[in-house]
Parts: structure tokens; C-alpha cells; sequence
């Protein structure tokens, strides 16, 4: 096993153009181009290797079938992958020609190797047949959710790229015992294994076989500048200040429902917005009047609603999956110079400097009081210098040195 470190590519001595073959990039994404936020890496980074190659992102195969009454919001998520698969294989940018995205049909059915095979077969003549379609020879083959695995084996390609973005076998519905021998064979089998928790890196340094990097997550300063209070959204302009908030998906799994519950009952007079696409009931909220649930907004919509807060909330569960995950959420507050509380994990202490860390409910609230009576950490401007050099098409480029030193 052999790690290529963490420098950043504006130290590097290497003339990464030289070096960059453009050779294209098949991605099996974890999430699904139509209905997932695009800030996720996996959209970041591929529309930012379209410009110079051709790029096949498949979106996400799943993890698990949904359950009636197992899984959260079942029938909207059935519907919404429904109407993804109608996608079939298309080029979804106007200014991308080479950027393609699949949306395969499938049957995910993990509850038997029978059922598996069948499935990954499905997907696999799909993949040929866009792959082809797209006129792609000898991609690089880049794996986020391990339920690709038989199917990226098969393919012929120049490197296994395994994107270690999330321990997937934490994941609260997942078959944990399937996920886990999945992300281990990828592990002993990718050429590179790339993550964005320094923590997952350490303690899987002995499953790996190939490479290891650890590419940081982005930003998009250009999305993520702050808007002028008399910019901001007329709906969020009619809440009270002052306001405490949170964006994004509004998933048991992640997001800490009783912690949120306790900031809005003892903090009466202090407005709490949360803006996201909730999975799960949200109405033990309903009681509140300081509560103000708007539902998604797109990624562009985004920084007009979180230029509004006063104090930004990172309310996360402490649990398996947090514990080895790093938000780009919070490169995205500290991109809009948002003053920013966060529970506690592993990956938030490198920043520590910039966010008041609660490491329990009570110490949370108090951090959450002591924003709004003191006043932020730092400026707004100070904030947003933290994550000046993070940007996506830097980690692109970090991506693709490290890419280079493959072969």
C-alpha cells in the first residue's frame, strides 16, 4: 500500500498538463444527477473532467430496495427513481457535449447473490452499450457506491479508481454485511483508493493494496457568494432574525431531529430555519412556532437562503456514518462567511479554528446562545479566506495528478 499524500498540486513541481492523457472517466456514481443536490463530489468532479474528456456518469445503482415502512419517504423515492430511469442515456449540459449520463433500469435486488447477478448483468450491458454510444475506449473507472463492483470488474479500462466518500456499510438501511465484503474487495482491488476522511484513511491502511490519496472536498466560490440581505428570498426576509439554520437533505440517518427539537424549544424567540427535501415525518415540528421548514431549493437557490442566517448549524447524528464522513456543507457555510456550530466527529476538528464545536446536546446549545449574544468567531471575510484556495476545480486537478501517477 503506498499513500500519495495530501499536498496540495500548487506545491507540486509536476506539470500536471504534460502529464494528463485525457483519457476518459466512467463514474458509478452514489447519487442520481436528476434529483440529487449537485454540490455532491461526484457531480462536481466529473463536469469539471467533461471539459477536457469524455465522461459517463451511471447513476446511483442503490444500496438496498426501499421497504414499505422500513424505509424512509418509500414511495417518493420509488417515484422519483422511476422517473430517472425514463432519462435513459443523455447529455444533460448544454455546454458539456462530452459529459453523458446513464440512468439505468434496475431492479435492486441485494437480498440474494442470484438476484444480484441478475441485476449487475442488467446494468452491465447498459454500461457497454452507452460506453460505446459515447465513444469511449479504456476509461479510467471511478467507484463511489460498492454495489458497482461486479460490474466495473468487468469492464475494460486503464485503472479501478475507488472513491471512498462515505463508509456506505454504516449506512442505516444498508445489508451492512453485503456492503462491508463489497467496500473490502474494492479496497484490495482499486488501483487508488481516494478519501475525503482522514479518519476512514487511517484505519483502513491495512485493506488497502493499491494507492491512497486524500482528496479534500470543494467548494464552488463562484455559486457560493454571499447575497445582500434585500436579495434574499421575500419568504426567508419575512422570518424574524435572529435566525439559525441549516440546508440540505433532511435524513433521519444524518441529521440530529432531537437536537434540532431541543434548539427550538429552548430558544423561543430565535427562528429556526431548515431548507431541504425531508425524508422523514417532520411533524413534530409542527408544535413550534419558530420553526420554519421550507422544502428544496436547487443548488443555484442555495446561497440566497444561507446568506440569511446568523448562525449556520451542522446538527449531525453521532453515529457510524457521520463519524467517517466529511460535509461539503461545511465548506459551503464558511464559503458565504457564515458563523458556524457543529456537533462533534472527526474530520470538524481540522477546523476547529473556524466552527464552535458542541460535543453533546447542552454544550451545542450553549455555543449556539454564545453566537448569538458575542457575535461570530470571525468576519465574514475571514470565514470565507478559509476555503479560498478549496475549489473544485482544484481538487479536479488533484485528481487528475494523482490519476497520472498510475501508470
Amino acid at each position: 500500500m503506498t499513500s500519495i499524500g495530501t499536498a496540495s498540486v500548487l506545491e507540486s513541481a509536476i506539470d500536471v498538463t504534460k502529464l494528463d492523457d485525457g483519457r476518459p472517466f466512467v463514474c458509478f456514481c452514489g447519487q442520481d444527477w436528476y434529483y440529487h443536490n449537485r454540490a455532491h463530489s461526484d457531480f462536481q468532479l466529473m463536469t469539471r473532467l467533461a471539459r477536457t474528456r469524455k465522461v459517463l456518469l451511471i447513476n446511483s445503482i442503490g444500496m438496498r430496495m426501499p421497504t414499505p415502512g422500513k424505509s424512509a419517504a418509500f414511495w417518493s423515492r420509488v417515484r422519483r427513481k422511476v422517473a430517472s430511469m425514463t432519462k435513459g442515456l443523455a447529455r444533460p449540459v448544454e455546454d458539456l457535449p462530452d459529459y453523458w449520463v446513464l440512468s439505468p433500469v434496475l431492479f435492486p435486488m441485494y437480498g440474494s447473490a442470484i438476484g444480484r447477478l441478475t441485476n449487475a448483468r442488467l446494468v452491465e450491458l447498459q454500461v457497454r452499450r452507452a460506453i460505446k454510444r459515447a465513444g469511449i475506449r479504456d476509461p479510467h473507472v471511478f467507484v463511489t457506491v460498492p454495489t458497482a463492483l461486479q460490474i466495473a470488474n468487468k469492464l475494460d479500462k486503464a485503472s479501478l479508481i475507488y472513491n471512498r466518500s462515505d463508509k456506505h456499510s454504516a449506512f442505516g438501511e444498508a445489508d451492512t454485511g453485503l456492503i462491508e465484503g463489497l467496500e473490502d474487495t474494492l479496497l484490495e482491488t482499486a488501483d487508488l483508493s481516494l478519501y475525503v476522511s482522514r479518519e476512514l484513511m487511517r484505519e483502513e491502511t491495512e485493506k488497502r493494496r493499491g494507492k491512497s490519496l486524500f482528496l479534500d472536498h470543494g467548494v464552488d466560490l463562484e455559486v457560493f457568494q454571499r447575497v445582500p440581505e434585500e436579495l434574499q428570498p421575500e419568504e426567508l426576509r419575512r422570518i424574524p432574525h435572529p435566525r439559525i439554520g441549516f440546508f440540505g437533505g433532511l435524513d433521519d440517518y444524518t441529521v440530529d431531529f432531537d437536537l434540532l427539537e431541543k434548539l427550538a424549544r429552548e430558544l423561543p424567540n430565535v427562528s429556526l430555519v431548515l431548507v431541504g427535501r425531508a425524508m422523514c415525518s417532520m411533524e413534530r415540528f409542527a408544535r413550534y412556532d419558530n420553526v420554519h421548514w421550507v422544502d428544496f431549493k436547487s443548488y443555484e437557490e442555495i446561497p440566497a437562503w444561507g446568506s440569511g442566517f446568523d448562525v449556520a448549524l451542522m446538527p449531525w447524528q453521532r453515529n457510524e456514518w457521520i463519524r467517517h464522513c466529511n460535509p461539503i456543507k461545511l465548506k459551503e457555510y464558511l464559503a458565504l462567511g457564515l458563523d458556524i456550530v457543529s456537533t462533534d466527529f472527526p474530520e470538524i476538528e481540522h477546523y476547529a479554528d473556524c466552527v464552535r464545536i458542541g460535543r453533546d446536546d447542552d454544550e451545542f446549545l450553549q455555543h449556539v446562545k454564545l453566537s448569538l449574544e458575542n457575535g461570530p468567531l470571525h468576519t465574514k471575510e475571514a470565514q470565507r479566506q478559509r476555503v479560498d484556495t478549496s475549489t473544485w476545480d482544484s481538487r479536479t486537478t488533484e485528481l487528475i495528478e494523482a490519476v497520472s501517477r498510475l501508470s
